[in-house]
């Protein structure tokens, strides 16, 4: 892969120090992002609904966030309540988030997935 990996994690949650540690496993370069204090922006998470087909595979469903509001809260928020829901509260987006030098996205962590994009063979 060419070009930085971006990756908003956050620090106490087990999957994303699971995916730092692949990372640093297989010398791939990367850049890590509190995902809590500075969540991606809206322009990036709206490139990640596109690429993944809808919204839902990004929300945090296990999280307390996502508890709070209400899955049938989040169901009926607009496609725009959605996105301004997700970029003002990091907690609620699955973690890690990942962004390819190319755009392309990774949401969390799959070893095979992320091997699959990210290895070059």
């Amino acid at each position: 892969m060419a070009g930085t990996l971006q990756v908003y994690c956050y620090s106490r949650c087990s999957t994303c120090r699971r995916a730092i540690a692949w990372l640093g496993e297989h010398g791939l370069d990367h850049n890590m992002t509190d995902i809590t204090t500075h969540p991606p922006s809206k322009e990036l998470l709206q490139s990640a609904i596109d690429q993944l087909g809808g919204r839902k595979p990004l929300f945090n469903t296990s999280g307390q966030s996502y508890r709070a509001l209400g899955a049938a809260a989040v169901k009926a928020m607009s496609d725009a309540e959605a996105l301004d829901a997700l970029a003002a509260d990091g907690r609620l987006i699955k973690r890690p988030f990942a962004v390819c030098a190319d755009g392309a996205v990774l949401m969390g962590f799959k070893p095979q997935e992320w091997a699959d994009r990210l290895l070059v063979n």
